[in-house]
């Protein structure tokens, strides 16, 4: 028996191949759940305002709150690192 847990060690490249290959990059799931890339690359999103306390806002401003938005490209770059593989 080798090693601290009672199994051998395996070597550090188990299929013999010599390419390394790079981690994965995870998408942050809170981003996945509130965003989607569209065909130009932007992203949409739902928007806010419209869950409660809705009675002291005019019907315009209900009616337009409930059309999805798109990111401003301030915040672009941000979207793009936690959604890497466009989710």
């Amino acid at each position: 028996m080798g090693g601290r847990f009672g199994h051998k060690a395996r070597p550090p490249n188990p299929g013999g191949n010599s390419v390394r290959i790079m981690p994965k990059v995870k998408t942050h799931s809170g981003a996945k759940k509130r965003f989607k890339k569209t065909a130009t690359g932007k992203f949409k999103f739902g928007g806010t305002f419209k869950r409660h306390l809705l009675t002291g806002r005019s019907q315009k401003r209900k009616r337009q709150a409930r059309n999805g938005k798109y990111i401003g490209p301030s915040q672009q770059h941000q979207i793009e690192a936690m959604l890497p593989y466009g989710a």
